[in-house]
């Protein structure tokens, strides 16, 4: 099969399959599975001028939300802000569909600061179905596959159930918790996915038979309730916020619908019940062997692990503003129903509550992520990529940035360009693939704003500043939104010029007003960027100390926070951007790409071993390996040195120059 070149024209040249006799449609790339990885994967290809098929068996159910109809938190929701920088399209979809929406850890710093919506997921169903299908490169076909065609190592397309054969020059397997997806309520359990889909248990096998190494991880949702049967009063209501912004950077002035959530709690007749009734849940009566998330455990789990504590938060949340469905976060089980119904009628406000949808824990295949590049391509077998919850991780925004990340990288595969790998330095994204493919995954992997070293830097107000350029470049932001950027950027920094020229002096007009802010007086004259480093002052704050007649230079929210973040924390960065060119110098020492590790005998074994499963690309990725010690990457650095001398010495040897 010939490399393909991308055109724009009517058709792919991977369409000479077809001329020559198969009767297989022909793509330059082939998603399969129309989730959150699957829905960025196809949209990204298609718009760098792949020709791009998106297989799911259902096609009424694209980006399904099957768990908590949410969308964002810290971490998450700087992984959807970046998404929306690079051009993806998570955040713009998320921001037509919002119930709810609220800025978290606004009383912490700026790093871990971002938003969280409540989102209605049939309404963002539609509104994605609505999107691929306007997409001019991207074909959508309903179907289930079934296995991949492999031949020399080299994946050429995909089989499926219905008996269609697909050739593409890339597949990005994009399959989610179906790989022989297991459903569990109690001591019952039967074949199927979330939402009671089909599981994928022809297509697990394929890959199992390819020889790639498989593990199970278990995932587990809350039961559904109707409305009308929750008793409201006497909840604590969680309201939204005005004036968030959106998690696309096309909408930082809008203004979104608030819809209420609501706060109660498990009690100890909860707790004594569940114990009492441990032996029907599914993890507890050994059923289950697939390691779950530790971070999200079952209110089972919680309640074995926590004896200690009284009670356990419950949020009462909408699902769609076209269903009386609601949801109760904090409780997924794996119980029976009619366990489910007995423990919720002890809780309060749920004490008549009918259950629409039980409860059930999932047990599924994934494979460990230490098989796959820095690109998300497979080392196993050329061109296929992998991306989403088969690569070990939770959530819909961690499956998003793998899903954007391989479309780009199988498009740029197609193109005969180098993939797109981003540092963690850059970018939370950076930090999601590097963790995957460097130090595999345990547990259900979900992005926190703790693994990220320099998060000060990688703040979810500026993704745009970081990733929108890099966006532009490939292709995937356009002129029109490129052109929104660079004015803020411009306005930004003509903002903080302002405040450093604005100069204060002490007077009792000022220090009066500066007490009712409850800040000190003025001793000698201060610029607006000077005062705002005081960490009781913040912008909106400055306008009480301008004359009459002045005005803040910018009063968009987005604006203002980047501002203030750049100038009350000028410091801190400062020493963060220390730190990264630190880091770059490990970067920037490459490791040759068939480099036998073994011939260092001097490194441990668990590191030549380590080593070479992995296969790092640079020193800096070697040192986070788990297993390589400093002492090890002082050896390797040595040993790469002595090469790197060596051959440069062979390079300029008498008579070199001449041959």
């Amino acid at each position: 099969m010939e490399k393909p070149v991308v055109n724009h024209g009517e058709m792919s040249i991977l369409d000479t399959a077809a001329k020559n006799g198969e009767n297989a449609e022909s793509y330059d790339v082939i998603v399969i599975g129309a989730g959150h990885a699957g829905c960025e994967a196809a949209v990204a290809a298609a718009r760098l001028g792949c020709r791009t098929l998106l297989l799911n068996p259902n096609l009424d159910h694209p980006a399904l939300m099957a768990c908590n109809p949410s969308l964002g938190g810290p971490g998450k929701g700087h992984l959807v802000r970046e998404i929306d920088a690079l051009g993806g399209i998570m955040g713009i979809v998320g921001d037509d569909h919002v119930l709810q929406m609220r800025r978290l850890n606004t009383s912490k710093g700026p790093a871990v600061q971002a938003l969280r919506a409540q989102i209605d997921k049939n309404a963002y169903q539609r509104g994605m179905k609505g999107l691929l299908q306007d997409e001019p490169n991207l074909y959508l076909r309903e179907g289930a596959a079934a296995a991949l065609i492999v031949e020399n190592g080299e994946v050429q397309g995909i089989k499926t159930l219905q008996g269609s054969i697909y050739r593409g020059w890339t597949v990005i397997l994009a399959a989610g918790v179906y790989l022989r997806a297991e459903i569990f309520l109690g001591h019952d359990h039967y074949p199927g996915g979330p939402a009671n889909h089909l599981p994928a248990t022809e297509l697990a096998d394929s890959m199992l038979a390819l020889g790639f190494k498989v593990e199970r991880f278990k995932t587990g949702t809350p039961p559904r309730v109707h409305r009308r049967s929750i008793s409201f009063d006497g909840l604590q209501a969680v309201p939204g916020e005005k004036g968030t912004g959106g998690f696309s950077f096309l909408n930082g002035g809008r203004e979104f619908p608030q819809l209420a959530c609501y706060l109660t709690y498990t009690n100890e007749h909860t707790h004594r019940l569940i114990l009492d009734n441990i032996n029907y849940a599914p993890i507890y009566s050994g059923l289950i062997q697939g390691q779950g998330p530790r971070y999200c455990p079952s209110i089972e789990d919680k309640v074995v692990r926590f004896k200690g504590r009284e009670r356990h938060p419950i949020f009462i949340e909408p699902e769609s503003g076209e269903s009386e469905e609601l949801y109760l976060q904090g409780i997924s089980t794996g119980l029976p129903e009619e366990l489910q119904r007995a423990f919720l009628h002890t809780i309060p406000g749920l004490e008549r509550a009918e259950i629409t949808r039980p409860a059930y824990a999932i047990e599924y295949d994934y494979f460990p992520p230490t098989q796959l590049k820095a690109s998300l391509e497979t080392k196993l077998v050329a061109r296929l990529f992998f991306a989403g919850q088969i690569n070990g991780t939770t959530g819909y925004e961690e499956a998003a940035a793998q899903g954007l990340i391989a479309g780009i990288n199988a498009a740029r595969y197609c193109r005969g360009e180098e993939p797109l790998i981003l540092s963690r330095t850059e970018a939370y994204l950076g930090v999601l693939l590097d963790d995957l493919v460097t130090k595999g995954v345990s547990e259900p992997y979900r992005m926190f704003t703790s693994r990220c070293e320099y998060r000060l830097l990688l703040r979810h107000d500026n993704a745009d500043q970081r990733l929108t350029e890099k966006g532009y470049q490939m292709g995937l932001v356009d002129e029109g939104r490129y052109a929104l950027f660079k004015e803020k950027n411009q306005r930004v920094y003509a903002a903080m010029e302002r405040l450093e020229q604005i100069r204060i002096s002490p007077s009792a007009e000022i220090n009066e007003r500066l007490a009712g802010l409850n800040s000190t007086a003025l001793v000698k004259p201060q610029t607006l960027a000077e005062l705002l480093k005081r960490p009781e002052l913040h912008y909106n704050d400055l306008g009480a100390l301008l004359l009459q007649g002045e005005e803040l230079p910018v009063h968009e929210v987005e604006i203002i926070s980047e501002v203030e973040t750049m100038i009350k924390y000028a410091g801190y960065i400062s020493k963060q951007e220390t730190g990264v060119q630190q880091l770059r110098k490990m970067e920037n020492k490459i490791i040759p790409v068939n480099f036998d590790f073994d011939i260092i005998t001097s490194l441990s074994s668990e590191a030549r071993q380590k080593l070479s499963e992995i296969r790092p690309h640079t020193l800096g990725h070697a040192s986070r390996i788990d297993g390589v010690t400093p002492a090890d990457l002082s050896l390797l650095a040595l040993h790469l040195e002595r090469t790197w001398r060596h051959r440069k010495k062979e390079k300029t040897a008498p008579g070199e120059a001449g041959r």
